[in-house]
């Protein structure tokens, strides 16, 4: 556990709500480290190695996948965690947990099983992960799912800001266990929220460059980054080329995190909340950046839409990406039977919610090359079954 005294905003273990399933303490850890280490050893967390972030998981080994997306966030979210005397085991555990829903092939994937499902609730990766968490993973034998703290599944289901239109899953699961959505999710969930928005951004931008996608001086323009760009270059005089992205990246993260930090300190003096709770019924998200820097992430973000996440490469593997995870949900919601034994049982009659739901469950586990590999089979006559 952190050596940081905890501020008075924060999650307190002492406070903590329990489980949906009582269970004893552990002698030697926390509920946020058991947490944490309970999503480290799942099944979910380990496939997020081979699940495309922007680049499908063979285009190279260098670029980011959901697993190295995820560590960095954690990374960072635990640092401004420190610094406002927040949880910081709970705020790793959700930073781990975030991305945990996500199907394969990154926004392609997420986007084609959003479009097989909208006759039957449609798909949100954030309900998946907390479907994932409550009821997919099948470890324990008193329950199904990992059994979190009250505190890391409200962070899970709101750490975007209070629910008010809930996907289906999030609303039954709510209903069996209020999360309560109305309302604010804890600054240590606001924490991971923004974390990722800075990896996104930053570990984006590296991959982009070093695919080709845009040089410096493409970069020159954009708020934040070209400032750490001319710093960059003043510092990189008389070393290899590949050390000016680096140097220019963690300038990037540093501004980032810094103007993170420094606005979240004034609006939790403003609020002067006296306990966690405060923050919850708090009329605005207490963490956040300053206008200027959340004015420098939009443009940042439409730079990497335009030059990036729309340029022809990532678009034909987009496109490729969609029709596998569009031909495999077809496939097996119209035939159950070509399903396995286990995920049979559990879709039951073709054509049904129950088997799109299953269908659902089963795709989105997938990594990117089982993905490929279980298209192959369903559509390849040379491709054993």
């Amino acid at each position: 556990m952190s050596s940081v005294p905890l501020a008075p905003w924060a999650v307190r273990k002492e406070t903590a709500r329990g489980r949906l399933h009582p269970e004893p303490e552990a002698p030697t850890r926390s509920p946020f480290q058991r947490d944490r280490d309970r999503i480290i050893h799942s099944s979910a967390f380990r496939k997020l190695q081979y699940k495309t972030q922007v680049f499908v998981n063979h285009e190279g080994d260098f670029y980011r996948t959901r697993l190295t997306h995820s560590m960095e966030v954690a990374q960072i979210a635990r640092s401004v965690a420190r610094e406002l005397g927040l949880e910081e085991d709970l705020t790793e555990a959700l930073a781990l947990a975030h991305d945990l829903g996500h199907p394969p092939f990154g926004h392609a994937g997420e986007e084609s099983l959003a479009s097989g499902m909208k006759r039957f609730g449609g798909f949100d990766h954030n309900a998946q992960s907390l479907r994932v968490v409550t009821v997919l993973e099948a470890r324990y034998a008193d329950f199904d799912g990992l059994n979190l703290s009250w505190e890391a599944l409200e962070g899970l289901a709101k750490h975007n800001g209070p629910v008010r239109r809930p996907p289906p899953y999030v609303a039954e699961y709510d209903a069996l266990h209020p999360l309560d959505l109305a309302t604010f999710a804890s600054a240590e969930a606001q924490v991971t929220a923004l974390a990722d928005d800075i990896a996104y951004h930053s570990h984006d931008l590296d991959d982009g460059w070093r695919a080709g996608f845009f040089a410096p001086a493409d970069m020159e323009h954009l708020p934040v980054v070209g400032e750490a760009l001319v710093e960059a270059a003043r510092a990189s005089l008389d070393v290899p080329p590949p050390r000016l992205r680096h140097e220019t990246i963690r300038r990037v993260i540093d501004r980032m995190v810094n103007d993170l930090v420094a606005e979240s300190r004034r609006r939790i003096a403003a609020l002067n909340p006296g306990c966690a709770d405060d923050i919850r019924r708090a009329k605005r998200p207490v963490v956040g950046f300053s206008e200027p820097m959340a004015e420098a992430n939009r443009v940042i973000k439409e730079f990497l839409f335009t030059r990036m996440y729309r340029h022809w490469r990532v678009n034909r593997m987009t496109a490729k990406a969609r029709r596998v995870v569009s031909e495999i949900f077809t496939l097996l919601h119209a035939n159950t039977g070509l399903l396995s034994d286990d995920w049979r049982a559990r879709a039951g009659p073709a054509g049904t919610q129950r088997a799109a739901a299953v269908v659902c469950d089963y795709i989105a586990g997938m990594t990117d090359r089982y993905a490929r590999e279980e298209h192959l089979r369903l559509t390849d006559l040379s491709v054993p079954g």
